[in-house]
């Protein structure tokens, strides 16, 4: 029966999310039930992408990219896939109603990923960033507003600026690893041979722009998704805040992290203020 099929694929999306990203899987445990499942499905999407062009250096990761990519469109066209992953990922695409143009966009970026390694201009980095993070905060927003379009028009563009900040940050945090072991930079006109505490905090205020847009957006979410997101964007604030703190030069030298039990207060103290009604 594909039922069975359907429900070891969506707990194969909720296995990528649990093993690659404990941030992200705990704000994901604050969403409803009710679309929980489908944000576990746009995470394993997204994660297996990401880790072809980022991490299989030792295969032919064009071919395997190039592969995935017809497996996706396989998967859209005949809304089934022998790939767990993508199996429960077209589930969720047809039941929201996402756009293709959501998808392309993403996967467009991270083809990208395979060969770009430096981004010299404004446009080429924004550019990324929609594909990369924008649409995957609309793919999420699809499903938080269970495919009411009306709502999603409404909240679009928070939901992607609440997308860039997330990039942005992480992009930050990983300098180390995207320069050193990438040979990859995605910050435009910043010498990252000789980060300055300029550059840097012109980064932070970059991304303090998006976060305060976004946070907008959080305020005006469903009930079944709010709670979950604003999870989310309390992590950021505090792993902003880490690297605002730390000096320009040891960001480049080393990977700023949020340990889990710094994380697990900030559920706390999240829930507290969810509760007393004191994010409006």
């Amino acid at each position: 029966m594909k039922e069975i099929f359907d429900t070891v694929s969506q707990q194969c999306s909720k296995q990528v999310t649990n093993a690659y990203s404990t941030s992200f899987s705990l704000a994901t445990k604050m969403l409803a039930p009710t679309i929980r499942q489908d944000i576990y499905n746009v995470y394993g999407f997204v994660r297996f992408a990401d880790e072809i062009v980022d991490s299989f250096h030792e295969y032919e990761r064009e071919t395997l990219f190039n592969r995935f990519e017809t497996d996706l469109e396989n998967a859209l066209q005949d809304k089934i896939s022998l790939n767990p992953i993508l199996n429960s990922f077209q589930h969720t695409v047809h039941k929201y109603g996402i756009e293709r143009h959501l998808i392309d966009s993403f996967m467009k970026s991270m083809r990208m990923d395979l060969s770009k390694i430096e981004y010299t201009t404004e446009q080429e980095y924004e550019s990324y960033i929609y594909g990369s993070a924008d649409v995957v905060g609309l793919m999420c927003l699809k499903v938080f507003v269970k495919g009411d379009q009306v709502k999603y028009d409404q909240l679009k563009e928070s939901a992607m600026h609440l997308g860039s900040a997330f990039q942005k940050v992480n992009f930050l945090r990983d300098l180390k690893a995207d320069y050193e072991g990438l040979s990859r930079t995605y910050f435009p006109n910043t010498n990252l041979e000789a980060l300055d505490e300029i550059s840097k905090n012109r980064i932070i205020q970059d991304i303090e722009e998006n976060f305060k847009k976004g946070y907008q957006g959080i305020l005006q979410l469903p009930p079944e998704a709010k709670f979950g997101v604003f999870i989310a964007y309390r992590y950021y604030r505090k792993l902003l805040y880490k690297l605002h703190k730390t000096p320009a030069m040891d960001i480049k030298n080393t990977r700023i992290r949020v340990p889990n039990y710094q994380k697990f207060g900030i559920l706390t103290r999240s829930y507290v203020k969810y509760q007393l009604k004191l994010v409006r």
